[in-house]
């Protein structure tokens, strides 16, 4: 009976050898198949951060465009309203120093004026501040300009000599100002002058 037993023992031996690499070949398969889960799940998270980082970076690069396409329309507004306003201001200097009728060149003066206003005060919502100082600038020189037209243009017979000068001031004193709000503009904008 010894050999009977010893080969019942070598068999129980196989058979709990082959059981056993089965259990642990199974165990390490279970085991790879979780890690690889939690790599997936791993890279998963990563694309989804990613793609959320990408999302936030092209909302951020739209909402700058916006901006400045709205600055832009601001821009051309102001620049455009400003010269029109001082154009005005000269045609009726022009019309008072002629003698003309004044009335209709009084009515041009007073839309463009206000005109100017408007873009003005859209533009303190809209530009930063270097522009915001420029067009500060040349909104008190227009309005100084304006003050001194109305004035003398309230008795053009008595302020000749004031209003034969006052076309050189605009030059002089308004003119500059105007071209260097659109300077500040257009280096907002990113305008290379080159």
């Amino acid at each position: 009976m010894g050999t009977s037993w010893a080969g019942l023992l070598i068999a129980m031996v196989g058979v709990a050898g082959t059981l056993g690499a089965a259990l642990l070949t199974q165990n390490r398969a279970d085991r790879t198949k979780r890690m690889e889960l939690q790599a997936a799940a791993e890279q998963r998270r990563e694309e989804h951060g990613h793609a959320e980082e990408m999302l936030r970076a092209e909302q951020t690069r739209q909402r700058q465009l916006e901006s400045l396409e709205r600055r832009r329309a601001c821009y051309i507004t102001l620049n455009t309203s400003a010269r029109q306003y001082l154009t005005a201001m000269t045609n009726y200097l022009h019309a008072l120093q002629r003698g003309e009728d004044v009335s209709p060149r009084l009515t041009d003066l007073e839309a463009a004026r206000l005109t100017y206003r408007d873009s003005y005060a859209e533009s303190q919502m809209i530009a930063p501040e270097a522009v915001s100082r420029a067009s500060s600038t040349a909104k008190k020189r227009l309005n100084a300009a304006y003050g001194r037209l109305r004035k003398y243009g309230s008795a053009p017979s008595d302020h000749a000599e004031e209003l034969a000068n006052l076309e050189a001031e605009f030059r002089e004193e308004v003119w500059p100002y105007l071209g260097e709000l659109k300077q500040s503009m257009r280096a907002d904008l990113g305008v290379d002058d080159q």
